[in-house]
Protein backbone atom coordinates (compact mmCIF):
# COMPACT_ATOMS: atom_id res chain seq x y z
CA UNK A 1 0.00 0.00 0.00
CA UNK A 2 1.15 3.31 -0.76
CA UNK A 3 -0.08 6.20 0.86
CA UNK A 4 0.55 9.90 -1.78
CA UNK A 5 0.05 13.36 -0.08
CA UNK A 6 0.92 16.57 -2.37
CA UNK A 7 2.90 19.64 -1.13
CA UNK A 8 0.63 22.69 -0.41
CA UNK A 9 1.19 26.39 -0.38
CA UNK A 10 -0.86 28.41 2.01
CA UNK A 11 -1.89 31.91 2.62
CA UNK A 12 -2.31 33.33 -1.41
CA UNK A 13 -1.13 36.98 0.08
CA UNK A 14 -4.24 37.96 2.91
CA UNK A 15 -5.83 34.36 3.13
CA UNK A 16 -2.97 34.06 6.35
CA UNK A 17 -3.71 30.48 8.25
CA UNK A 18 -6.95 30.04 6.32
CA UNK A 19 -6.22 29.61 2.43
CA UNK A 20 -4.09 26.84 0.77
CA UNK A 21 -3.49 25.45 -2.81
CA UNK A 22 -2.55 21.63 -2.96
CA UNK A 23 0.24 21.11 -5.67
CA UNK A 24 1.73 18.51 -7.60
CA UNK A 25 4.98 17.61 -5.13
CA UNK A 26 4.83 15.00 -3.01
CA UNK A 27 5.32 12.85 -0.26
CA UNK A 28 5.01 8.97 -1.12
CA UNK A 29 5.03 6.43 2.12
CA UNK A 30 5.05 2.37 0.98
CA UNK A 31 3.61 0.71 3.88
CA UNK A 32 5.71 -2.24 4.79
CA UNK A 33 5.75 -5.26 6.49
CA UNK A 34 4.30 -5.27 10.36
CA UNK A 35 7.20 -5.18 12.82
CA UNK A 36 8.11 -5.10 16.94
CA UNK A 37 9.02 -1.46 16.54
CA UNK A 38 7.91 1.62 13.38
CA UNK A 39 10.75 1.67 11.10
CA UNK A 40 10.26 4.67 8.64
CA UNK A 41 13.20 4.55 6.17
CA UNK A 42 13.84 7.97 4.41
CA UNK A 43 16.60 10.08 3.19
CA UNK A 44 15.68 13.18 5.08
CA UNK A 45 18.08 14.77 7.26
CA UNK A 46 17.68 15.27 11.17
CA UNK A 47 14.24 13.18 11.06
CA UNK A 48 13.72 10.25 13.26
CA UNK A 49 13.34 7.00 11.89
CA UNK A 50 11.41 5.76 15.02
CA UNK A 51 7.82 6.15 16.57
CA UNK A 52 9.26 9.69 17.17
CA UNK A 53 8.95 10.42 13.53
CA UNK A 54 6.28 13.06 12.86
CA UNK A 55 4.04 10.52 10.43
CA UNK A 56 3.96 8.05 13.49
CA UNK A 57 3.17 10.37 15.78
CA UNK A 58 0.37 11.56 13.85
CA UNK A 59 -0.77 7.63 13.42
CA UNK A 60 -0.68 7.35 16.86
CA UNK A 61 -3.01 10.27 17.85
CA UNK A 62 -5.15 9.36 15.15
CA UNK A 63 -5.98 5.91 16.04
CA UNK A 64 -8.83 5.74 19.12
CA UNK A 65 -7.23 2.33 19.45
CA UNK A 66 -3.80 1.04 19.19
CA UNK A 67 -2.05 0.68 15.81
CA UNK A 68 0.58 -2.47 15.18
CA UNK A 69 3.89 -1.32 14.39
CA UNK A 70 4.61 -1.54 10.66
CA UNK A 71 8.10 -0.73 8.14
CA UNK A 72 7.30 2.37 6.47
CA UNK A 73 9.57 3.76 3.41
CA UNK A 74 8.91 7.59 2.86
CA UNK A 75 10.00 9.49 -0.35
CA UNK A 76 9.83 13.15 -0.23
CA UNK A 77 10.64 15.54 -2.85
CA UNK A 78 9.01 18.67 -0.90
CA UNK A 79 11.54 21.06 0.40
CA UNK A 80 11.99 20.90 4.45
CA UNK A 81 11.19 24.47 5.79
CA UNK A 82 10.35 26.11 2.68
CA UNK A 83 6.85 27.39 2.72
CA UNK A 84 5.34 23.88 0.91
CA UNK A 85 3.70 22.19 3.71
CA UNK A 86 6.33 19.23 4.49
CA UNK A 87 5.03 18.96 7.63
CA UNK A 88 1.29 18.82 6.75
CA UNK A 89 1.87 16.35 4.59
CA UNK A 90 3.26 14.40 7.39
CA UNK A 91 0.80 14.69 9.33
CA UNK A 92 -1.56 14.31 6.58
CA UNK A 93 0.21 10.86 5.71
CA UNK A 94 -0.11 9.99 9.51
CA UNK A 95 -3.71 10.57 9.60
CA UNK A 96 -4.21 8.45 6.35
CA UNK A 97 -2.01 5.69 7.80
CA UNK A 98 -4.02 5.46 10.61
CA UNK A 99 -7.08 5.01 8.41
CA UNK A 100 -5.87 2.69 6.69
CA UNK A 101 -4.16 0.07 9.22
CA UNK A 102 -7.23 0.50 11.90
CA UNK A 103 -9.64 0.57 8.85
CA UNK A 104 -11.13 3.50 10.50
CA UNK A 105 -13.07 4.43 7.45
CA UNK A 106 -12.60 8.41 7.97
CA UNK A 107 -14.52 11.00 6.25
CA UNK A 108 -12.70 13.80 4.21
CA UNK A 109 -14.17 16.07 7.10
CA UNK A 110 -13.00 13.60 9.67
CA UNK A 111 -9.90 13.67 8.15
CA UNK A 112 -9.72 17.11 7.92
CA UNK A 113 -10.63 17.35 12.02
CA UNK A 114 -7.95 15.24 12.83
CA UNK A 115 -4.78 16.85 10.57
CA UNK A 116 -6.14 20.46 11.42
CA UNK A 117 -5.78 19.71 15.19
CA UNK A 118 -2.35 18.39 14.76
CA UNK A 119 -1.40 21.25 12.65
CA UNK A 120 -2.93 24.08 14.56
CA UNK A 121 -4.52 25.40 11.43
CA UNK A 122 -6.29 24.26 8.43
CA UNK A 123 -4.72 25.98 5.82
CA UNK A 124 -2.19 23.56 4.34
CA UNK A 125 -3.23 20.14 5.88
CA UNK A 126 -6.62 20.64 4.16
CA UNK A 127 -6.10 21.07 0.65
CA UNK A 128 -3.55 18.36 1.38
CA UNK A 129 -6.76 15.98 2.35
CA UNK A 130 -8.87 17.24 -0.77
CA UNK A 131 -7.01 19.22 -3.03
CA UNK A 132 -7.43 22.07 -4.81
CA UNK A 133 -7.72 25.75 -3.28
CA UNK A 134 -9.50 25.57 -0.10
CA UNK A 135 -10.37 28.20 2.50
CA UNK A 136 -10.55 27.15 5.96
CA UNK A 137 -11.04 28.35 9.60
CA UNK A 138 -11.70 26.82 13.20
CA UNK A 139 -14.77 27.84 15.76
CA UNK A 140 -14.91 26.33 18.92
CA UNK A 141 -12.14 23.50 17.88
CA UNK A 142 -14.40 22.53 15.11
CA UNK A 143 -12.62 23.14 11.82
CA UNK A 144 -14.70 24.63 8.49
CA UNK A 145 -13.22 24.20 5.23
CA UNK A 146 -14.63 25.37 1.47
CA UNK A 147 -13.26 24.48 -1.95
CA UNK A 148 -12.83 27.28 -4.21
CA UNK A 149 -12.62 27.16 -8.00
CA UNK A 150 -9.40 26.83 -9.17
CA UNK A 151 -7.89 29.42 -11.61
CA UNK A 152 -7.07 29.09 -14.58
CA UNK A 153 -3.11 29.46 -14.22
CA UNK A 154 0.23 28.02 -13.90
CA UNK A 155 1.99 28.15 -10.72
CA UNK A 156 6.04 29.01 -10.98
CA UNK A 157 7.69 28.35 -6.83
CA UNK A 158 10.79 29.92 -7.17
CA UNK A 159 13.06 27.94 -4.21
CA UNK A 160 15.53 29.83 -2.45
CA UNK A 161 18.67 27.65 -1.56
CA UNK A 162 18.11 28.62 1.81
CA UNK A 163 15.69 27.47 4.65
CA UNK A 164 13.38 29.29 6.69
CA UNK A 165 12.37 27.55 10.14
CA UNK A 166 8.65 28.71 10.44
CA UNK A 167 9.15 29.83 14.25
CA UNK A 168 11.57 32.38 12.67
CA UNK A 169 9.32 33.10 10.04
CA UNK A 170 6.53 33.70 12.78
CA UNK A 171 9.09 35.51 15.28
CA UNK A 172 8.61 38.51 12.72
CA UNK A 173 4.71 39.09 12.98
CA UNK A 174 3.96 41.43 15.36
CA UNK A 175 1.92 40.43 18.77
CA UNK A 176 -0.90 42.85 17.87
CA UNK A 177 -2.51 44.93 15.44
CA UNK A 178 -4.16 48.24 15.43
CA UNK A 179 -8.00 47.97 14.87
CA UNK A 180 -8.51 49.88 11.88
CA UNK A 181 -5.55 48.06 9.94
CA UNK A 182 -6.53 44.79 11.04
CA UNK A 183 -10.47 45.30 10.02
CA UNK A 184 -8.42 46.86 6.60
CA UNK A 185 -6.25 43.65 6.02
CA UNK A 186 -9.54 41.33 6.81
CA UNK A 187 -11.20 43.22 4.34
CA UNK A 188 -8.10 42.71 1.68
CA UNK A 189 -8.92 38.53 2.53
CA UNK A 190 -12.71 38.80 2.02
CA UNK A 191 -12.48 40.60 -1.21
CA UNK A 192 -9.58 37.79 -2.37
CA UNK A 193 -12.13 35.17 -1.40
CA UNK A 194 -15.08 36.62 -2.94
CA UNK A 195 -13.06 37.16 -6.31
CA UNK A 196 -11.88 33.54 -6.30
CA UNK A 197 -15.42 32.35 -6.23
CA UNK A 198 -16.64 35.04 -9.02
CA UNK A 199 -13.48 34.16 -10.95
CA UNK A 200 -12.83 37.51 -11.52
CA UNK A 201 -8.87 37.46 -11.42
CA UNK A 202 -7.97 40.98 -11.79
CA UNK A 203 -9.11 41.39 -8.51
CA UNK A 204 -8.22 38.40 -7.27
CA UNK A 205 -4.38 39.27 -8.47
CA UNK A 206 -4.78 42.59 -7.10
CA UNK A 207 -5.62 41.07 -3.27
CA UNK A 208 -3.22 38.54 -3.31
CA UNK A 209 -0.41 41.11 -3.47
CA UNK A 210 -1.86 44.03 -0.76
CA UNK A 211 -1.58 41.56 2.07
CA UNK A 212 -1.05 43.64 5.41
CA UNK A 213 -0.83 40.20 8.05
CA UNK A 214 1.90 38.95 7.69
CA UNK A 215 4.00 39.64 4.00
CA UNK A 216 5.30 43.24 5.20
CA UNK A 217 6.80 41.81 7.97
CA UNK A 218 8.70 38.81 6.71
CA UNK A 219 9.61 39.89 3.69
CA UNK A 220 12.71 41.48 5.01
CA UNK A 221 13.39 37.67 5.87
CA UNK A 222 12.79 36.94 2.16
CA UNK A 223 14.59 39.65 0.39
CA UNK A 224 13.86 38.26 -3.19
CA UNK A 225 10.03 38.88 -3.04
CA UNK A 226 9.72 42.20 -4.30
CA UNK A 227 11.76 41.83 -6.88
CA UNK A 228 9.97 38.43 -7.98
CA UNK A 229 7.15 40.39 -8.06
CA UNK A 230 8.51 43.07 -10.10
CA UNK A 231 9.89 41.20 -12.78
CA UNK A 232 6.37 39.00 -13.07
CA UNK A 233 4.45 41.70 -14.01
CA UNK A 234 6.94 42.17 -16.72
CA UNK A 235 6.29 38.53 -18.26
CA UNK A 236 2.18 39.09 -17.45
CA UNK A 237 1.87 36.99 -13.98
CA UNK A 238 -1.24 37.91 -12.31
CA UNK A 239 0.23 37.84 -8.77
CA UNK A 240 3.10 36.59 -6.56
CA UNK A 241 3.22 35.94 -2.71
CA UNK A 242 5.03 34.54 -0.24
CA UNK A 243 4.41 30.84 0.18
CA UNK A 244 3.12 30.06 4.00
CA UNK A 245 5.97 30.83 6.20
CA UNK A 246 8.52 31.23 3.28
CA UNK A 247 11.20 31.65 1.69
CA UNK A 248 9.62 29.79 -1.59
CA UNK A 249 7.80 32.89 -3.52
CA UNK A 250 4.62 31.72 -5.64
CA UNK A 251 3.75 33.08 -9.01
CA UNK A 252 0.79 32.65 -10.79
CA UNK A 253 1.26 33.32 -14.09
CA UNK A 254 -0.48 32.32 -17.54
CA UNK A 255 0.98 28.77 -18.71
CA UNK A 256 2.41 30.41 -21.47
CA UNK A 257 4.40 33.38 -19.90
CA UNK A 258 6.66 30.52 -17.59
CA UNK A 259 9.56 30.13 -19.89
CA UNK A 260 10.17 33.79 -20.28
CA UNK A 261 9.72 34.95 -16.49
CA UNK A 262 12.63 31.99 -15.95
CA UNK A 263 14.57 33.82 -18.54
CA UNK A 264 13.98 37.32 -17.20
CA UNK A 265 14.59 36.10 -13.33
CA UNK A 266 18.22 34.60 -14.52
CA UNK A 267 18.73 37.93 -16.38
CA UNK A 268 18.18 39.22 -12.85
CA UNK A 269 20.56 37.10 -10.99
CA UNK A 270 18.04 35.01 -9.34
CA UNK A 271 19.45 31.55 -9.91
CA UNK A 272 17.82 29.37 -7.31
CA UNK A 273 15.50 26.52 -8.67
CA UNK A 274 12.02 27.79 -10.47
CA UNK A 275 9.36 24.70 -10.00
CA UNK A 276 6.82 25.04 -13.00
CA UNK A 277 3.96 23.29 -11.09
CA UNK A 278 0.10 22.53 -11.08
CA UNK A 279 -2.72 22.54 -8.91
CA UNK A 280 -3.08 18.93 -7.33
CA UNK A 281 -6.97 18.23 -7.48
CA UNK A 282 -7.00 14.92 -6.04
CA UNK A 283 -5.63 15.62 -2.49
CA UNK A 284 -4.54 12.56 -0.41
CA UNK A 285 -4.86 9.04 -2.36
CA UNK A 286 -4.15 5.48 -1.69
CA UNK A 287 -2.72 3.09 -3.84
CA UNK A 288 -2.75 -0.75 -3.30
Amino acid sequence: MRIIVPASSANLGPGFDSIGVAVNRYLTMTVGEETDRWQVDHDLPNIPHDERNMIVQAAIKTSPTPLVPHRLTVVSNIPLSHGLGSSSSANVAGVELANQLNQLNLTDEQKVQAAARLEGHPDNVVPAIMGGIVVGTSIDEQFYAVKAPEPPYALAAYIPRYNLATADSRAALPATMLYPRATHASAIANTLVAALFARNYPVVGKMMEADLFHEPYRAQLVPELHTIRRLSHRCGALATYLSGAGPTVMTLIPHNGTDLFSRTLRLHGLTAPLWQLAIDDQGVRVEE
